[in-house]
């Protein structure tokens, strides 16, 4: 066997074992967010977001009290202004919704809230146990929970 046909069956083998560690790299991130404190929602906004400015997809899971972030009418503790930039935990989860994060609130959620869909601002849907078991437990998905 020549030189070259050696380093390039060396080249071949070594794409071939660095290529499962690439497919384990996340991709994607699930962020679960069942807390009632705005400053840990708000929290878990800024890191989903800054996930999504380093290259991650985001679906946002919004369950409990974390759900209302996701009201067309939302509590105040929702829409407040925090510092020290005078976000607010809603005002995060639009922007991200916009800049193509998928948002859902638990399946039970509107049910226990005695409303329907409806409530819900634009471009939050109600989230299917199927489907979002199988985003959290998709190969190479980061889960966060706060």
């Amino acid at each position: 066997m020549s030189v070259l046909s050696r380093l390039a069956a060396l080249a071949i083998a070594g794409a071939a074992l660095a290529a499962p560690a690439a497919a384990q790299e996340p991709n994607a991130l699930v962020t679960v967010v069942t807390a009632d404190h705005p400053q840990t929602q708000l929290m878990s906004m800024v890191l989903t977001m800054q996930a999504m400015e380093q290259g991650r997809s985001a679906h946002i899971l919004l369950c409990g009290p974390a759900g209302d972030l996701a009201l067309a009418d939302a509590p105040e503790a929702a829409t407040a202004p925090q510092p020290p930039r005078g976000a607010s935990p809603q005002g995060l989860l639009q922007a991200m919704i916009g800049n193509g994060a998928t948002v859902e609130v638990c399946a039970i959620y509107l049910p226990g809230l005695g409303a329907g869909p409806e409530v819900l601002m634009d471009g939050v849907g109600v989230a299917q146990p199927p489907a979002m078991a199988a985003a959290m437990l998709a190969e190479g998905t980061m889960v966060w929970s706060f």
